[in-house]
C-alpha cells in the first residue's frame, strides 16, 4: 500500500483525503488540530493523524521519509520547505498553490533526485490550466492558432445563496480574498500591455455574462503575461486572466481599500473596537458618528451602499477586535469569517470560463462565398464549467481545489505521471487523465465553437 503524507487540514481537504482512503492508499493527515483531522478519516482503516505544528521541521522530515508523497495544503509560504525535504529524500510532492521563483529554482535538484513536484493542480490555479491546455492543442493539431485568449474564474454562493449585501460566502479563506485585493494586475489586450497596479485594482471592472447566471462582473487576477510563454502562446494578440463575483464587490472593495482596510501594518489595538479602528481609518473625532465619518471620507452620502454593508458586516459596532496587535486587514478577514459562511444546506459554485479566438487556414476556402483560397478561417471556442457544491455534503471549491490533487498524487503513484521536476499540469501526459477522471466525477466542462 502506497503512503500519502497530508499536510493541513482545512476547509478544502475533504474530499482529497476520501478520495485517495477510497482508492486503497494510506493518508496520514498532520495538522495542529489533530480532530479535524479526525473527522475527516472518519475512523477509515487505511487512514492515521498526527498532531503537527508547522515550525516542528524535525518531525516533518521523519514524516515525509516514512511516505510516499506529501501533499501539502499549508500557507504557500511553507511549500519551499517541504519540498526542499521531498527531494532530499527522493518523495513526490504535490500542491495545489503557485509556483514561486523558490519552488521553480528546485527544478534541477528534483529532477536529479528522480521526484516530481506538482504544483498548481487544484481549480486556479490547476482546473484553468488543464482545460485551457486541452484546447489550445487541438487547435495546434489542427493546423491552426490560438490569436486570443480569456479566462474568468470565481468562488461564489450559488444564486439561491446570494443573500447577503457583499454578495459573497467563505469556502476557503477570507485573508486570501482580502489579500488577493492588494494585486497588480497585467495583461495583453489587442497587442498591448494593460498594467492595473494595486490600488486602481476595483476600478478596471466590467459586466460578465457566464450561460443562464446572473450577471456578473469581472476583473484582472494578477499577471496574464506569462501565461503566453506558459501556454506556448507567442504572437498571441490577447491574453487575459480575470476574477468573476456578483456585482457591487469591486466598487465596494476598491473603497476598502481607499480607506485602509486591506493594510497589513501591524498595529496596537488593545481597548480597541471596530469601531474605533473606523473612526481612526476615517479621521473621525473621539464619539463623531461612524457613517458621517464615511460620507466625509468616501465624499458620499450617508446612505451610500457601501457604509451599509459595512454597518451589516459588524465593523461600525463596539464589537472589540480580535487581538491586541495585529494588522486591519486581519481584522476585517476575523470579521468577516463569521458573518459571512455558508448556512447548512446552502450550496456554493465554481465559475471557470475559457474563450478562445482560433485562425486556421483555409486552402479551399470552406465553400464559403466570401473566402478564397489561401484565405483565413476563423473561429470562437468557449469552454464552461459551472459546478455546485452538495447540500450537506462538500463545497464545490473543496471539490475543485482537491480533487484535481487527489487524482495527480495517484497518478504519480502508479507511475502513470513520469514526470520529474518542478511541473504543473499544461502537458498531455498530465491533464488528460486528471480531466478525464474528474468529468468521471461529474466535473466536466461544455465547449461550443462558433465561426466568425
Amino acid at each position: 500500500m502506497k503512503h500519502v503524507l497530508l499536510l493541513g487540514a482545512g476547509l478544502v481537504s475533504r474530499p482529497l483525503v476520501r478520495y485517495l482512503l477510497d482508492h486503497d492508499i494510506h493518508v496520514k493527515i498532520a495538522t495542529r488540530t489533530v480532530s479535524k483531522a479526525d473527522r475527516l478519516i472518519d475512523g477509515h482503516p487505511n487512514g492515521s493523524t498526527q498532531a503537527w505544528v508547522i515550525d516542528d521541521m524535525a518531525t516533518l522530515e521523519k514524516m515525509i521519509q516514512q511516505a510516499d508523497l506529501a501533499i501539502s495544503l499549508l500557507p504557500a509560504a511553507y511549500h519551499v520547505k517541504v519540498a526542499e525535504l521531498c527531494v532530499k529524500h527522493k518523495k513526490q510532492m504535490v500542491t495545489t498553490s503557485y509556483v514561486s521563483p523558490e519552488m521553480k529554482a528546485l527544478d534541477g535538484k528534483a529532477k536529479a533526485a528522480g521526484v516530481v513536484c506538482l504544483n498548481e493542480i487544484g481549480v486556479d490555479p490547476g482546473i484553468d490550466h488543464m482545460s485551457a491546455m486541452r484546447i489550445i492543442h487541438d487547435v495546434q493539431k489542427k493546423g491552426g492558432k490560438v490569436t486570443s485568449f480569456r479566462s474568468y474564474c470565481g468562488g461564489l454562493p450559488a444564486p439561491e445563496a446570494n443573500d447577503n449585501p457583499l454578495g459573497y460566502k467563505f469556502s476557503w479563506s477570507p485573508r486570501a480574498v482580502l489579500l488577493a485585493g492588494r494585486n497588480d494586475g497585467r495583461y495583453l489586450k489587442d497587442g498591448q500591455e494593460v498594467y492595473v497596479p494595486g490600488p486602481d485594482l476595483f476600478t478596471h471592472h466590467w459586466p460578465m455574462q457566464v450561460g443562464n447566471l446572473p450577471k456578473l462582473e469581472a476583473y484582472t487576477n494578477r499577471n496574464s503575461l506569462p501565461y503566453i510563454e506558459l501556454y506556448r502562446l507567442q504572437g498571441i494578440k490577447t491574453m487575459f486572466r480575470g476574477t468573476l463575483r456578483y456585482p457591487t464587490w469591486c466598487d465596494t472593495v476598491k473603497k476598502w481599500a481607499d480607506l485602509g482596510l486591506l493594510t497589513l501594518e501591524e498595529q496596537d489595538f488593545k481597548g480597541m473596537t471596530y469601531g474605533d479602528m473606523i473612526r481612526k481609518l476615517a479621521s473621525g473625532k473621539p464619539g463623531s458618528d461612524l457613517k458621517q465619518d464615511l460620507a466625509r471620507f468616501w465624499k458620499t452620502d450617508v446612505k451610500d451602499v457601501a457604509i451599509s454593508k459595512l454597518e451589516w458586516l459588524g465593523v461600525l459596532s463596539n464589537t472589540p477586535l480580535p487581538f491586541e496587535k495585529g494588522t486591519v486587514l486581519d481584522a476585517m478577514s476575523h470579521i468577516m469569517n463569521e458573518k459571512m459562511p455558508y448556512k447548512p444546506g446552502e450550496r456554493d459554485m465554481i465559475i471557470l470560463y475559457h474563450e478562445f479566438e482560433a485562425e486556421y487556414p483555409d486552402r479551399h476556402g470552406s465553400g464559403h462565398p466570401e473566402r478564397s483560397e489561401g484565405s483565413v478561417r476563423k473561429e470562437v471556442i468557449t469552454s464552461t464549467l459551472i459546478d455546485y457544491g452538495i447540500p450537506g455534503g462538500d463545497s464545490s471549491m473543496a471539490r475543485t481545489v482537491s480533487l484535481p490533487a487527489a487524482i495527480g498524487a495517484r497518478l504519480i503513484l502508479e507511475g502513470k505521471i513520469k514526470a520529474k521536476g518542478v511541473h504543473i499540469p499544461v502537458s498531455p501526459d498530465i491533464y488528460n487523465p486528471v480531466l478525464d477522471e474528474l468529468a468521471r466525477l461529474n466535473i466536466e466542462f461544455k465547449e461550443e465553437t462558433y465561426p466568425i
